[in-house]
């Protein structure tokens, strides 16, 4: 498996003894992110409520790549954990803090406390498209059918 060097800085303040992100099994596609909350304590989301939660990291990514923040899907089955613009993008040109936007769709409160995987990272090469206005497109079988028109629901 091919490995792309992401280079890491700590936030002021974070708490390093979390470690960075981390493939939890041989196969993962997706390194584990972790809460790293400013005072070490805890954010309790109400139920449709969401919230930037802190990483305590900034990343360099290579140019060519993005990085993309993902639900962990143990949270979004056990309490309706996700985040509401899955996939996340960050681009290679940014180098501000890495939050996780996480959004409560579940029916009941959900406390996240310093520490606590929340989301998953996965890197990937990225194509940049160039848009050439034609006169006409070219025919296909679905043509213009939109949502639902290629069977059911």
């Amino acid at each position: 498996m091919q490995s792309i060097p992401i280079r890491i800085l700590w936030d002021d303040g974070a708490d390093q003894s979390l470690g960075l992100p981390a493939y939890e099994s041989a196969g993962a596609a997706g390194a584990d992110l972790r809460a790293n909350l400013p005072d070490r304590g805890q954010i309790t989301l109400a139920s449709g409520a969401r919230a930037l939660i802190p990483t305590g990291l900034r990343m360099a990514i290579p140019e060519g790549y993005e990085v993309q923040l993902r639900p962990r899907s143990g949270l979004a089955l056990k309490f309706g954990i996700t985040l509401p613009n899955a996939p996340g993008t960050i681009d290679s040109d940014y180098r501000g803090p890495l939050g996780v936007i996480l959004l409560n769709a579940g029916t009941e409160a959900f406390t996240i406390t310093h520490g606590d995987r929340i989301a998953q990272m996965l890197v990937a090469p990225v194509l940049q498209a160039r848009f050439d206005v034609v006169s006409s497109l070219d025919d296909t079988a679905r043509g213009s059918g939109g949502f639902g028109s290629t069977g059911q629901v």
